[in-house]
C-alpha cells in the first residue's frame, strides 16, 4: 500500500479502537512520526489532509518546517537537549518529552524570555528501564506540583514509551499506568491534564484502548524506514 492508503488504514484503526474504549471515533490525534522521510512524501501526506507531524531532532523538524511551509503542526518527540530548547520556541506545538527538572527550568527560562506559552507532556518512565528517559511514576505528582510555579509552561498531559515487543499486548500494563497515574494526579491535584501520548506503530491500538489521546506512528503510515529507530 501507499501512504495515503496507510493513512485510511489507520485511521479507520484508530476510529475502531477508540469505539471499543467508550469514546468518539474522532478522539484520537494521529502524529505522522516523519523523521528520515523527505519533504515529498511529507508532502504528499499533507497534500491528502493529515497536517501532524512529529520529529526527534531538533535540525531536521526546522529544515523541513522552513521548506513545507506554514501550516503543518509540528510535535518534538526525542529526547530534547537543554541547549536546544532556544530554537524550539514559538516552533512546535507541543514538546512530548520534558523529562527532567532542567530542563523544565529551560523551557520555562526560554518561553519568559519570548512571553510565549510553551505547551509539554511529563515523561514517564513507568517500566523504569534505564535506557529511556523520564520520570518515574512514583515522583509525577511532585514533578507536576512543582511545574506549577512556571505558569508559561503549559502541561498538557502524559507521554510514555512501552517497552518494544512483537506482542502489543505485553504494553497493556504500561499504558494503563501512565492513564492510572494521569488519572490519579487530576483527583489530587485538580489538574486538567487532556492528553496521553502513547503507543507507536507496533502498539497503538492497545495504547487507545487503554486511554491514549495522541499516537506517534511512523512505520504505520510511511513503512519501514532503512534504519530502526525507537521513536515512532
Amino acid at each position: 500500500m501507499n501512504i495515503r492508503q496507510n493513512l485510511e488504514q489507520v485511521k479507520q484503526l484508530c476510529a475502531a479502537a477508540s469505539k471499543r474504549s467508550g469514546r468518539a471515533p474522532g478522539a484520537v490525534k494521529i502524529v505522522a512520526v516523519s523523521k528520515t522521510v523527505d519533504r515529498n512524501r511529507i508532502g504528499e501526506l499533507a497534500g491528502v489532509g493529515h497536517t501532524v507531524f512529529g520529529e526527534n531532532r531538533v535540525q531536521e523538524l526546522l529544515n523541513k518546517q522552513a521548506s513545507l511551509g506554514p501550516d503543518l503542526e509540528w510535535h518534538f518527540i526525542g529526547h530534547l537537549q537543554r541547549n536546544k530548547v532556544r530554537q524550539l520556541v514559538g516552533r512546535v506545538a507541543l514538546i512530548h518529552s520534558l523529562d527532567r527538572w532542567s530542563l523544565a527550568e529551560e523551557i520555562n527560562r526560554y518561553a519568559v524570555k519570548a512571553g510565549l506559552v510553551i505547551a509539554v507532556l511529563v515523561q514517564v518512565n513507568v517500566v523504569g528501564e534505564d535506557s529511556k528517559s523520564g520520570i518515574s511514576p512514583d515522583e509525577t505528582q511532585s514533578f507536576l506540583r512543582d511545574l506549577a510555579g512556571f505558569p508559561l509552561v503549559r502541561v498538557e498531559g502524559l507521554m510514555t514509551m512501552a517497552p518494544y515487543s512483537v506482542n502489543p499486548e505485553h504494553a497493556r500494563p504500561v499504558f494503563r499506568e501512565l492513564r492510572e497515574t494521569r488519572d490519579e494526579a487530576r483527583r489530587k491535584l485538580g489538574l486538567d491534564l487532556p492528553y496521553l501520548s502513547m503507543g507507536m506503530s507496533t502498539d497503538y491500538l492497545v495504547a487507545i484502548e487503554e486511554g491514549a489521546d495522541i499516537v506517534r506512528l511512523g512505520t504505520a503510515i510511511f513503512g519501514q524506514r532503512t534504519c530502526h529507530l525507537r521513536e515512532g
